[in-house]
C-alpha cells in the first residue's frame, strides 16, 4: 500500500464532486429512527448485507469486498468528521427469509445508521421492506428493479434500472448489429429477469424489431433440451438468443445451445457480468455480450483508480462491474454521512441521500429527488474475449 497521504488524496478525490443540503437536527419519524442514533466520539456503525454464498456470490462477493474497501480507505484516511466506521456484515446466503432477518438484526441489534448490499432485486425486495418498516435507509449496491422505488422513503438504488440495462441491449443489436429477430429465453422465477425481458422486448419492439419466438425457465432449471430442440426445428429466423437469467444460470444455458451446435450471437443484462459465465461455458462463452454497469477498460480517472486500489488491496483485479457498485454504495453512504456533521442519524442520512445531486462514481454520476431514487446511467456493452475477461464494446446512452 502507499502512504497516508496518497490514502487521503485518493479518497478526496472520489468525493468531490458532492452537493447536499445542510444537515440540521431532524425529527425522528418513528422510535427506529430514533434508536438508531451514533452519539459523538464513538464509531459509526454501517450495515452490509450482501449474499456471501449462494447462488448470488459471484455478483455480492465482489460487491461487499468493493463496499468494505472504500470504508478501510475511509478510515486510514481519518474517517468521517473524525470518527471511524464500523462495518457490520451478514451473509444473506441467497435465501430471502435469511436477508430479511439479517437486515432486522442489523436495525435492531446492531444499531447501523444505513445499510447497503444486494445484487438481485427478489432479495432487495425482502431486506427493503424490513428496512423501510425500521426507518433505516438501504443503498441497494446492485439491484435494478425499477419497483424497488415503489417500497418507501428509505430506499436508493446505486445502479441505474433494468429499463436501461434492457434497452441499451436493445438499442445495440438494431442500432449497432442491425440485428431486429431475436429469440428471448427468460427465466420466469426472478422480478430482476422477467423485467428486464419485458424492457428488452419493449424497446425491441420501438426499435422496430420484433422478438419472433420466446420459453420461459426457472432458476436452476438443469436441462434445456427442450428449449434448445424448439429453437432448432424452427427459430422463426430468430438472428440474435437474449438471455434473461441470474449468474448461476447463464453459463449452464450457454453451453448447452453451444455444445448442440447453435452459434447465434446471444446477448445478455447484468446478470451475466460474472466470472460464472466462462468457469461454467468455456470456450462457448467467446463472444458473448452483456449490457452492464460499466467497463474496467474505461480510461475515465475514476475507473482506474478504483482499478488500481482493488487489485493492489484485493490481489486481483475486479471480477465484474458489480465490485465497483459495491464501492460507490460506499461512497454514496459515507457522503451523505459527512453532511450530518455530528448528528449521524439514521434520519438525517436518508434525507442527505435524497439531497445527494451529481456525485461521480466509479459507474457514472448519481442524482437523487424526493419522487426518484434511481440514478440515471449509460449502459455499457461488454464482450467475452479469448482468454475469458470481459472487454470493452460500447457505452450506449
Amino acid at each position: 500500500m502507499k502512504n497516508v497521504k496518497r490514502l487521503l488524496a485518493l479518497v478526496l478525490a472520489l468525493t468531490m464532486a458532492l452537493t447536499l443540503c445542510a444537515c440540521g437536527p431532524k425529527t425522528p419519524d418513528n422510535d427506529k429512527q430514533e434508536e438508531n442514533n451514533t452519539p459523538a466520539g464513538d464509531t459509526i456503525k454501517v450495515g452490509a448485507m450482501f449474499n456471501i454464498t449462494g447462488g448470488q456470490a459471484s455478483l455480492d462477493e465482489p460487491s461487499y469486498r468493493g463496499f468494505k474497501l472504500y470504508f478501510d480507505e475511509l478510515n486510514k484516511a481519518g474517517g468521517i468528521n473524525g470518527r471511524q466506521i464500523e462495518v457490520v456484515s451478514y451473509d444473506g446466503k441467497t435465501d430471502q427469509t435469511v436477508c430479511a432477518n439479517n437486515t432486522s438484526k442489523l436495525i435492531d441489534v446492531d444499531k447501523v445508521v444505513a445499510i447497503s448490499g444486494l445484487s438481485d432485486s427478489n432479495y432487495a425486495f425482502a431486506a427493503g421492506n424490513v428496512a423501510q418498516q425500521g426507518g433505516v435507509p438501504f443503498v441497494f449496491s446492485g439491484a435494478t428493479t425499477p419497483t424497488l422505488n415503489d417500497i418507501g422513503d428509505q430506499v436508493f438504488l446505486t445502479a441505474f434500472g433494468d429499463d436501461i440495462c434492457a434497452y441499451a441491449a436493445a438499442d445495440y443489436l438494431t442500432e449497432e448489429l442491425n440485428i431486429t429477430k431475436v429469440y428471448m429465453l427468460v427465466d420466469q422465477s426472478m422480478d430482476f429477469t422477467t423485467t428486464l425481458a419485458r424492457c428488452f422486448q419493449e424497446r425491441l419492439e420501438a426499435n422496430g424489431g420484433e422478438v419472433v419466438l420466446t420459453d420461459n425457465y426457472m432458476n436452476k432449471d438443469p436441462d434445456f433440451s427442450a428449449q434448445i430442440d424448439r429453437y432448432l426445428a424452427d427459430n422463426k429466423g430468430a438472428e440474435a438468443i437474449f438471455l434473461s437469467s441470474v449468474p448461476d444460470d447463464v453459463g449452464v444455458i450457454t453451453k448447452q445451445f453451444r455444445d448442440r451446435g447453435v452459434n447465434d450471437l446471444m446477448i445478455s443484462g447484468d446478470g451475466a457480468d460474472t466470472p460464472l459465465l466462462y468457469e461454467v461455458a468455456g470456450e462457448a462463452a467467446k463472444g458473448f455480450l452483456v449490457s452492464t454497469h460499466c467497463s474496467f477498460e474505461n480510461e475515465d480517472p475514476a475507473v482506474q483508480d478504483f482499478v488500481k486500489l482493488y487489485t493492489e488491496t484485493q490481489g486481483t483485479a475486479p471480477e465484474n462491474a458489480f465490485a465497483a457498485l459495491g464501492y460507490d454504495a460506499a461512497h454514496i453512504i459515507a457522503a451523505a454521512i459527512e453532511a450530518c456533521g455530528d448528528d449521524v442519524t439514521a434520519a438525517n442520512v436518508r434525507d442527505n441521500l435524497e439531497a445527494i445531486q451529481n456525485l461521480r462514481l466509479v459507474t457514472g454520476t448519481v442524482s437523487y429527488s424526493a419522487g426518484n431514487h434511481i440514478p440515471q446511467k449509460s449502459a455499457t456493452i461488454i464482450t467475452v474475449a479469448d482468454d475469458g475477461s470481459f472487454k470493452f464494446v460500447k457505452e450506449i446512452g
